[in-house]
């Protein structure tokens, strides 16, 4: 017969943690497996559990004594095991007052007499921490997985927000867009008609202005004894023609157009040309011009009637605004490699600040009034345009209204001394007398020229259109041929290169005399084959001088 059974060393040997109680609650037994869960000793046996096991008093919340004693009483009360659901139940450290957090999985059981009456309570648990530590990890990763997950889903909202406000944005820019190039093509549209249209007014009315101007030079013909009333032609006529031109370079200024046809030219000749040109004009009311330039060359790498345009819009300015008997003094000198132009006036002056206003477009010293000067207010706008293109700088200075006023204008010289090159034909020899062949299709003009040239003695025929000009240049020989651009039937350009391109063309002279005097037309013009090119209305003093020159070639 097999030995009886070690009661005590099988308790002790048990897995789980088994725990004795009385029905007090003081603990009888404990197995080695509790003693090494709780992290207690043997000496726990005869002390009620309470005392052994009380509630951590730093856990406000702490109920592990509160439940376990329910449970033992419900075990005593009714003799039936009660599981209780997992707990959790701080246990003493083993330092003074530190608790580690446990989390228990507890059972309890009881042992009934033989009349069935409770004698002790089997207190059985197990240590489930880490399973608590494991889920709430797994918790804590499923909370953080969702709060991603919807961190994702609401940038996935945001993003499909924004992706279509985006699109809308995108849909409003090209409608914007859209709308810009269609405004930015009726503006272009409008600015070169009105280009066209300034550059045609300007055209058109050079041609009445030519056949007056001619007509005013003839009457002075007819009366040698003069008239007051040419004067004042002359002088109204002379101010259509600025106004004309100012109209015409303001509009080239303010869109960016106005050119230059560069060469090396000495600024003196430039001053003493533009001074002679309108010190006539100065000598009226007893106002007087006074001129004042170095005696060695000062060169400057530009367009000369650009640059004489300059300082006749300076000049004119003065003009306007100086009283009386008033004076105007024009300096030339050369300072730190700058080329200083000066105009000075003792007129009505201005406010300090407004010196640089003076430049805009359409602007004046004086505000508009009965005796406000005639101009459009834009030769100072149309003078910083060219300064600028020279690569130079312009400026205006007044120490107040009725002190006077003084225009600076500043350019870069240049050491090259003699002018480039320009195209050479074969000329011949050629008497004062002149044949002359006019080509403008504006008929008075064409007959005012004949008229004026030939009481100079010249030999003069008059024809209106392009195929006219090149079937009397085919029938006779002329000397000169002074030939309108815009002719009804073909360009003048055209007219010169067939001309050229005959047999002995290169012998003949050709003048160009139109309303387009641009940079371009000028270039134009030589390309085709032009000796010269002047700009209408043409004074009959600049013409005669030509043909002199081209009559001793």
């Amino acid at each position: 017969m097999p030995d009886e059974p070690d009661y005590r060393r099988l308790f002790d040997a048990t897995l789980s943690p088994l725990l004795v109680l009385s029905t007090d609650f003081t603990i009888v037994e404990v197995n080695r497996a509790y003693l090494t869960a709780t992290r207690t000793e043997r000496d726990i046996v005869g002390r009620p559990i309470f005392e052994v096991f009380p509630d951590n008093p730093d856990d406000p919340s702490a109920d592990g004594v509160a439940n376990l004693r329910r449970s033992l009483e419900t075990v005593v009360a009714s003799g039936r095991t009660d599981t209780m659901a997992l707990q959790r139940y701080d246990i003493p450290a083993g330092e003074e007052g530190v608790f580690a957090e446990r989390y228990w999985s507890p059972v309890n059981a009881p042992v009934l007499d033989d009349d069935g009456r409770v004698v002790h309570i089997i207190h059985r648990v197990e240590d489930v921490t880490d399973f608590v530590h494991l889920r709430r990890v797994g918790r804590e990763q499923r909370r953080a997985v969702a709060e991603a997950q919807m961190r994702a889903e609401g940038m996935e909202i945001d993003l499909f927000v924004r992706a279509r406000e985006i699109r809308e944005v995108n849909e409003q820019l090209s409608r914007a867009n859209a709308e810009l190039d269609a405004a930015g093509r009726r503006l272009r549209e409008e600015q070169r008609a009105k280009d066209r249209f300034i550059a045609t007014l300007s055209h058109e009315l050079r041609n009445p202005l030519a056949a007056a101007t001619a007509a005013t030079e003839l009457l002075a013909l007819d009366l040698p004894g003069g008239h007051p009333a040419l004067s004042v032609l002359e002088r109204q006529l002379g101010t259509l023609a600025r106004m004309s031109n100012d109209l015409l370079d303001g509009t080239r200024a303010v869109t960016g157009r106005l050119e230059l046809v560069r060469d090396p030219v000495d600024l003196r000749s430039v001053v003493d040309g533009a001074c002679a040109d309108i010190r006539g004009v100065f000598g009226h009311e007893g106002r007087t011009l006074g001129v004042v330039v170095p005696s060695e060359p000062v060169m400057i790498d530009g367009d000369r009637l650009r640059l004489a345009q300059v300082l006749t819009n300076l000049l004119s300015n003065a003009l306007k605004y100086t009283r009386t008997g008033g004076h105007t003094e024009v300096g030339l000198e050369v300072e730190d490699g700058l080329a200083l132009l000066t105009v000075r006036d003792d007129g009505i002056g201005f406010a300090p600040e407004q010196a640089e206003e003076l430049f805009g477009v359409f602007m004046r010293a004086a505000p508009a009034g009965p005796d406000t000067p005639e101009g459009l207010g834009l030769g100072l706008a149309v003078a910083r345009t060219v300064v600028e293109l020279h690569g130079g700088r312009i400026g205006a200075h007044s120490d107040g209204p009725g002190k006077g006023a003084a225009f600076t204008v500043r350019l870069p010289t240049t050491e090259v001394t003699a002018p480039r090159p320009t195209r050479t034909t074969a000329t011949r020899p050629a008497p004062g007398r002149l044949s002359l062949l006019i080509v403008e299709d504006n008929a008075d003009l064409a007959a005012t020229y004949r008229t004026l040239l030939e009481r100079r003695g010249h030999r003069v025929a008059a024809v209106h259109t392009g195929a006219d000009a090149l079937a009397a240049t085919g029938n006779e020989s002329f000397d000169a041929v002074l030939c309108d651009l815009g002719l009804p039937d073909m360009d003048g350009y055209t007219v010169a290169r067939t001309l050229r391109a005959r047999p002995g063309g290169d012998r003949l002279r050709l003048i160009a005399v139109s309303g387009f005097s641009r940079g371009t037309d000028r270039a134009l013009s030589r390309t085709a084959g032009f000796d010269a090119h002047l700009a209408k209305p043409l004074p009959l003093a600049e013409l005669l001088d030509l043909l002199e020159r081209l009559g001793q070639a």
